[in-house]
């Protein structure tokens, strides 16, 4: 079931890895085909890059495993959550990742120190620490994401979400990037931060940017 949903998971986990964005087993990604009505999830504790497409799990949205002989993520909760939350939201990744993390662990929301921050919205916003797993984890994580693309979670790490697992990937590259950056602008001292106005500006440049879906060769 899901095959290219299970290949999709498989081919971005390794990228995680490569990318620096997480070590091991660590954060997860999940797919939400709603044609289907079906989600693939990474395993629990499954090292990215050993990780097979059998070893994906298929669940329904109310988080009964449908196929797959191993446990879901132990993040599974937050997942459903937001697939429920919001309608446009088909693909999720969370990780660990160093810079972003240490935004988090400051307990500090990632403003517009930098335009690419627009992969979220005029900021990324930041939930309040739960235990991992948790009802009261997801409960943070929905009242703070609201209509952004990524939100931070206190001494925790970062969630993305997306219409693809590619865009849920790339905003997590990208806001990795701004995090580095801004830590090392507080290093230095305090950094300007872009106006909201200029941020809609962004938003809308975002809009057009890249090559269409579909062209005449």
């Amino acid at each position: 079931m899901l095959l290219d949903e299970r290949q999709t998971i498989v081919e971005f986990g390794k990228k995680l890895v490569t990318s620096r964005l997480t070590t091991g087993s660590g954060g997860n990604l999940s797919i939400y085909n709603r044609a289907q009505g079906l989600i693939a999830i990474k395993p629990s504790g499954v090292d990215y890059l050993k990780m097979q497409p059998e070893d994906i799990v298929i669940l329904n949205p109310q988080g009964e495993v449908v196929e797959g002989d191993l446990k879901p993520s132990s993040e599974l909760r937050f997942h459903l959550e937001l697939y429920r939350h919001r309608a446009d939201i088909n693909a999720i990744v969370h990780t660990h990742q160093v810079y972003a993390t240490t935004i988090a662990c400051m307990k500090w929301e990632l403003p517009a120190v930098h335009y690419l921050v627009g992969y979220s919205g005029d900021k990324v916003p930041i939930a309040k620490y739960a235990t991992y797993g948790t009802l009261d984890l997801s409960d943070n994580i929905i009242e703070a994401i609201g209509n952004y693309q990524a939100c931070l979670m206190a001494n925790h790490g970062i969630v993305t979400v997306g219409s693809t697992l590619q865009t849920a990937f790339e905003t997590a590259e990208q806001l990795e990037l701004v995090s580095q950056i801004y830590y090392q602008c507080k290093c230095m001292g305090e950094p300007e931060i872009l106006s909201t106005e200029e941020m809609n500006i962004i938003a809308e440049k975002f809009k057009h940017y890249g090559q269409p879906e579909s062209r005449t060769e």
